[in-house]
């Protein structure tokens, strides 16, 4: 099955990401696992970017749903461009999606996919709406 990118997505975050010999698997290809980790390495990288400095810690996402199609395989050596989007922001969530191309075939993708996070409180361990500085730059 593979997820539909809404067309309604903003493009929030690119990222080059090196590839590392020690992401492939016996099968001379990047495991499946580090998809998901190459995702997260932009969604975060985006999201410690925009924080502001002063905004308190004990909030913050969390993922509940996340999802890979993957389309091409990625092998060492190699760089990829991860590309983060978002969408559907709602009082405490938003959707997040990630592109991955090589840096030597632009346009061709290897994988797409995203997830879903919700901010948290993380000390009551229960949803927060979104912070407005936050949903200014999802929504």
């Amino acid at each position: 099955m593979r997820f539909e990118i809404p067309e309604e997505k903003k493009l929030v975050h690119e990222l080059v990401i090196p590839i590392r010999w020690g992401d492939m698997d016996a099968m001379g290809h990047v495991n499946n696992t580090f998809y998901f980790r190459y995702f997260e390495i932009v969604r975060l990288d985006w999201l410690f970017r925009v924080r502001p400095a002063d905004e308190p810690q004990d909030c913050g996402p969390v993922i509940v749903n996340a999802y890979c199609s993957f389309l091409r395989q990625l092998e060492y050596p190699g760089a990829i461009v991860a590309r983060q989007y978002t969408a559907r922001a709602g009082r405490s969530s938003f959707e997040t999606y990630v592109t991955l191309e090589r840096t030597d075939a632009p346009g061709v993708r290897c994988a797409e996919g995203g997830a879903k996070a919700v901010w948290r409180d993380h000390r009551a361990q229960s949803s927060v709406p979104l912070p407005a500085w936050l949903r200014a730059l999802v929504d």
